[in-house]
């Protein structure tokens, strides 16, 4: 039965798990204060499983990463930062982090499949069969991934603060790590991030030096827009001018805005109709 699903079925039954962890990190928190950790865990890695499966049979269907649309953009978003957390979330109160992630992966990923708009015909061999810009374009992806769990680590913040100025240390958030923590820990997934976007620049500029022409200008000019304003963050944070509560409302509304800048990016592609097409390379 499950070998006749077809690649967005796969995708909505992940949507449905990463919706299931976080309905049920919700009641776990509203009943006991406290979400519940090993449940939401799992269903995280399930839904984690079944995107898989759904993203590897448009990537064998593309012959590449399927990164040719909005809708394979966010889930691949969505996928990138489920790898992060499972990979530090045993670590780091699994409990509190995959709720959160959650949220997000259940957003990205209705979201995403709500939109018909956004998964038009696809392309295939989006990359021209050219391993470094496929590289490049993971690279860029998945540290927009790496950057929407900084996301989460300041709304964790900020709920943290409005815990501990309402008076109610036993309040509804007083389950969140503590302020000094979520801070350094989103030093480093704001670090991780801009040297993952560099590095996805880097790799990219190996082609386009060699092929200039082939540079979409837009593209390049909103992903370099993109890596030095978390850059000038991360600048500002070593430097000690953005801490606490303005540290995490920029990692937020820097998010916000890179997201949003993935729509002007998938408006500048040419319509993918006509074959002579389809071997262009996506760029975030």
């Amino acid at each position: 039965m499950f070998a006749a699903f077809t690649d967005r079925q796969w995708l909505w039954l992940a949507a449905g798990f990463y919706l299931g962890g976080f309905v049920l990190g919700t009641w776990s928190l509203l009943r006991r204060g406290r979400p519940s950790g090993v449940a939401v865990y799992t269903l995280i890695a399930l839904g984690y499983g079944l995107q898989l499966a759904g993203l590897g049979l448009r990537g064998r269907a593309v012959g590449g990463c399927p990164l040719g649309n909005n809708l394979e953009v966010y889930q691949f978003i969505a996928w990138s930062a489920i790898t992060l957390y499972l990979v530090i979330g045993v670590t780091f109160r699994s409990s509190v982090l995959g709720y959160f992630t959650a949220a997000l992966a259940a957003t990205l990923t209705l979201v995403s499949l709500a939109i018909p708009a956004w998964d038009p015909a696809r392309r295939i061999h989006i990359f021209g069969g050219n391993p470094w810009i496929e590289l490049h374009a993971a690279l860029a992806v998945f540290s927009y991934g790496v950057f929407g769990l900084l996301a989460l680590t300041s709304l964790m913040l900020l709920l943290r603060n409005f815990s501990l100025k309402s008076k109610h240390p036993g309040g509804l958030f007083s389950f969140l790590p503590s302020m000094l923590d979520l801070d350094h820990i989103g030093l480093r997934l704001l670090t991780a991030g801009v040297v993952l976007l560099a590095a996805s620049l880097a790799v990219g500029s190996v082609y386009w030096l060699r092929e200039p022409e082939s540079v979409s200008v837009p593209k390049l000019l909103i992903t370099v827009a993109v890596w030095l304003a978390y850059l000038a963050a991360l600048i500002l944070r070593l430097r000690g001018r953005l801490l606490a509560q303005r540290f995490a409302w920029t990692g937020l509304a820097l998010f916000a805005a890179a997201l949003l800048s993935l729509w002007p990016v998938d408006a500048s592609r040419h319509p993918a109709a006509t074959p002579a097409l389809q071997t262009v390379p996506w760029q975030p």
